[in-house]
């Protein structure tokens, strides 16, 4: 058994966390706001900086919203770097820049440390459940080191390559599943304001190539209106400003990814920003002036 330090206990972090106290480990914990009382009442001991986890710990986990946040984890006073002494492993399974991940991982190293970015796919549902997909970069000796906690909150998880690699994977993710929600919910609309019921035409494409986790999970919520977030707007533009950006640094075009975080943006105008990504859809109900669950 471990200790472990983790960094961000939100609506992903919480449950995460959970899984590794309820696997043996003893865990450290700081986070934004109040550490969520049932990781107290688990056992967690609460540290009033990201430092002070480190110092505790054998394995740093990260899990907060942006890039920013982060590098202010890591680098700011009090934060995990000075916190380190050789031997640590840093594990960032947030979702942030490829790049600035390579720069950290750098800075890490330099410490006598190990580090890997193992961002996750699955939300809210699969990290309760322990059953998200995790990507991993890194060496492939951190990896085995690391690979027991992983598969205590998740269970599809790849070495994808290098520092860097997995939150590469990660923007490839978000590029796939916003032009799945664009998708869905320009089929449904179409439908329904052409008169067919969507619970039923979406019923008929789960039995046909259309088929997909989108249209079973997002579908249903596009029809039965049910918006409150298990993955926010907001993240998701967070994700597709990535792509675009790293697109640009490399010299090619996302033409679909650039439609989907517009249609993210209107919703985010109208007040939308914290609702789940499946909202999108109502982006392109304003422009058709029909709502599918008329």
């Amino acid at each position: 058994m471990a200790n472990i330090g983790f960094i961000g206990l939100g609506i992903m972090g919480a449950p995460m966390a959970q899984h590794l106290i309820d696997g043996g480990h003893t865990l450290f914990v700081n986070t934004h706001g109040k550490v969520p009382r049932p990781i107290v009442d688990a056992g967690a001991t609460v540290c009033e900086t990201a430092r002070e986890v480190a110092q505790q710990s054998d394995f740093i986990i990260v899990m907060v919203p942006d890039t920013p946040d982060v590098e202010a984890v890591l680098f700011a006073a009090n934060g995990v770097a000075e916190g380190l002494s050789p031997g640590k492993i840093v594990i960032d399974m947030s979702s942030i820049s490829p790049v600035a991940t390579k720069q950290f991982a750098q800075r890490i190293n330099d410490l006598g440390c190990e580090y890997l970015d193992a961002p996750v796919s699955g939300g809210q549902v699969g990290a309760k459940a322990a059953t998200l997909s995790i990507m991993v970069g890194g060496k492939h000796s951190t990896f085995e080191k690391a690979l027991p906690l992983f598969q205590l909150m998740g269970k599809n998880i790849t070495l994808v390559g290098k520092n860097g690699d997995g939150q590469t994977c990660k923007v490839a993710n978000q590029i796939i599943v916003a032009l799945n929600i664009e998708a869905v919910a320009e089929a449904l609309l179409f439908a329904a304001k052409n008169g067919a019921d969507p619970a039923r035409v979406r019923e008929a494409l789960m039995g046909g190539f259309a088929s997909s986790r989108i249209l079973e999970v997002h579908g249903e919520r596009m029809i039965k209106r049910t918006f409150d977030p298990g993955f926010r707007i907001e993240l998701h533009q967070k994700d597709l400003n990535l792509a675009l950006t790293v697109a640009r640094q490399i010299g090619m075009s996302l033409p679909n990814t650039a439609t989907a975080q517009e249609l993210f943006n209107a919703c985010a105008a109208h007040g939308g920003a914290g609702r789940d990504h499946s909202a999108m859809v109502q982006a392109l109900e304003k422009m058709a002036n029909f709502e599918i669950g008329q």
